[in-house]
C-alpha cells in the first residue's frame, strides 16, 4: 500500500507500537506526525524516520490536554497541507488489585486513554471534515473482551475505546471520515528473541505478535480503497482470544 501525500498523526508514538506504526507508514510515503509526552524518544524516533529517508516530525503532547490535542492537530494539518489519517495509540495502565486502586488512578487511566481518544478524534476530526474525509484507527486491546486479575481500569478503558470507536463511526460517517478500532493481543516490544518456545505455541497462529503486525492493520483499515469498512473491532493477536484452554 502507498500512502503518498497522506499525512498521519500517530499518538504515543515514542516506542512500542506507535513507533512502529509510524515507521511503516513513513516506508510507504505518508508523512508522519509523532505524538508523545516523552520528549527525547520521540525526538529521536522522529529523526530515524528522517535517516531512512523518510518524512517525519515530534510534537510533544499529552492527550489528556485538550490544548495541546489542539494545537498537535492544528501543527499537523498546516505543516502538511491536510489532516489524514489519526492513529489513536496513546494510552497506559495500572496493575493494582481493585480494593487498592486509588480514585486518582482510575482517572489517569480512563483520562488518558479514553478522554485522550476522544479529544484526538474530535480534533482530528475536523480538518478531515474541511478537505473531504479522512480515518480514524483507535486502539484498544484484547483486555476488553477478556481479563487477568487487577486490570480494572484498563480493561474498562479499553472497552469503552471499542464502544467510543462505533458511535463515532455512525456520527462521523456521513462527513467521509472512517473510525476503526484494533484490539491487539501479545505484542511484543521489547527482546523477541528472548521468548520461550511456550510464549509461542500458546497462539494459534504459531507466534507472538510484532509491532509491524499491527502497522499492516492499520495501514489496512485506513486505505482509500476500505472505506466500507468503518465501526469495526479488528482483533490481531493470533487467535489467542479464540483458543479456549484446560487446566490438566
Amino acid at each position: 500500500m502507498t500512502f503518498e501525500n497522506k499525512t498521519v498523526v500517530v499518538t504515543g508514538a515514542a516506542q512500542g507500537i506507535g513507533k512502529g506504526v509510524a515507521e511503516a507508514y513513513a516506508r510507504a510515503g505518508a508523512r508522519v506526525v509523532l505524538a508523545d509526552t516523552n520528549a527525547e524518544l520521540g525526538a529521536a524516533a522522529a529523526a530515524a524516520i528522517r535517516q531512512e529517508g523518510g518524512t517525519a516530525a515530534f510534537i510533544a503532547c499529552n492527550v489528556k490536554s485538550e490544548a495541546e490535542v489542539r494545537d498537535l492537530m492544528k501543527q499537523a494539518a498546516e505543516e502538511h497541507g491536510s489532516l489524514d489519517i489519526l492513529i489513536n495509540n496513546a494510552g497506559l495502565g495500572i496493575w493494582k488489585p481493585p480494593l487498592e486502586l486509588e480514585l486518582e488512578e482510575w482517572d489517569h487511566v480512563m483520562n488518558t486513554n479514553v478522554r485522550g481518544c476522544f479529544l484526538c478524534a474530535r480534533e482530528a476530526a475536523k480538518y478531515m471534515i474541511g478537505s473531504g474525509g479522512g480515518s480514524i484507527v483507535n486502539l484498544a486491546s484484547t483486555r476488553a473482551l477478556m481479563s487477568e486479575p487487577n486490570s480494572e481500569a484498563y480493561a474498562a478503558s479499553k472497552g469503552a475505546i471499542v464502544a467510543l470507536t462505533h458511535a463515532l463511526a455512525v456520527s462521523l460517517g456521513p462527513n467521509g471520515v472512517t473510525v476503526n478500532c484494533i484490539s491487539p493481543g501479545w505484542i511484543e516490544n521489547g527482546d523477541y528473541e528472548a521468548l520461550r518456545p511456550e510464549d509461542h505455541q500458546q497462539h494459534p497462529a504459531g507466534r507472538v505478535g510484532r509491532a509491524d503486525d499491527i502497522a499492516r492493520a492499520c495501514m489496512y483499515l485506513t486505505s482509500p480503497d476500505n472505506d466500507f469498512v468503518t465501526g469495526v473491532n479488528l482483533v490481531v493477536d493470533g487467535g489467542m482470544t479464540r483458543k479456549m484452554i484446560y487446566v490438566e
